[in-house]
């Protein structure tokens, strides 16, 4: 099972958001603003990922993007693919569960 951070950044990554900055704003637009990654939590977040071998630094980069040689663009690895797959089924799960038990859907409620 993955952290949240690591589902968010696997989801990311995913969705085309490569490099540490990017995965930062998505995550933040993503959540409305309830969910910031720092800089710290990210970064160690993206180093367990790669020590896992479910992302991988990529050698790609965005040639529109200003150039800053600091700027590392990360990609999923086949189990990294497998592990966001896995881990939105589950929280798919979940939220039927939850939608089930009237929980997202106020008109469902029960006094």
């Amino acid at each position: 099972m993955l952290t949240a951070a690591g589902f968010q950044v696997l989801l990311a990554v995913a969705s085309g958001h490569t490099h540490g900055y990017a995965v930062m704003r998505f995550v933040e637009e993503l959540t409305g603003g309830r969910v910031r990654l720092g800089p710290g939590t990210l970064y160690r977040t993206i180093a367990r990922l790669v020590a896992d071998d479910v992302v991988t630094e990529s050698e790609t980069h965005d040639p529109s993007a200003p150039h800053d040689a600091r700027r590392r663009y990360y990609q999923l690895t086949a189990l990294g693919e497998q592990a966001v797959r896995e881990e939105s089924e589950q929280l798919a799960r979940m939220v039927d569960a939850a939608r089930t038990a009237g929980l997202l859907d106020p008109q469902r409620r029960t006094a």
